[in-house]
């Protein structure tokens, strides 16, 4: 280590990781714009918010934990363009003011 590295890891930092709570959030808040799935909602958050990564086992516990709160549904549609049908997600009808509240903490915490 050389004394410029740390001012270069200063300068650009590397990201944050989320954990399950804020990955339950962030979820919320992408479901209530519409339907997604689990690559998706990874490259999406790399892309919008490029500070923050989300790994697959924090992305899948959060979507397991959200699915047995009946809080989303999960169901196979394939999509133009690919080979294969994908695990789609929306929020449940019930869900939709709890989510509203679990998206605000969201922002909240990316401000």
């Amino acid at each position: 280590m050389k004394l410029e590295d740390i001012y270069h890891f200063f300068e650009n930092p590397p990201p944050t990781y989320l954990c399950q709570e804020l990955a339950v959030c962030y979820i919320l808040h992408v479901l209530l714009q519409g339907e997604s799935y689990g690559t998706e909602l990874i490259q999406r958050l790399e892309t919008r918010y490029p500070k923050y990564r989300l790994s697959d086992t924090v992305l899948y516990s959060a979507i397991k934990f959200l699915e047995d709160e009946r809080a989303i549904v999960g169901y196979w549609k394939r999509l133009e363009g690919r080979g294969r049908p994908r695990r789609m997600y929306q929020i449940s009808p019930e869900w939709q003011v709890q989510s509203l509240d679990l998206a605000d903490l969201w922002l909240e915490y990316i401000k």
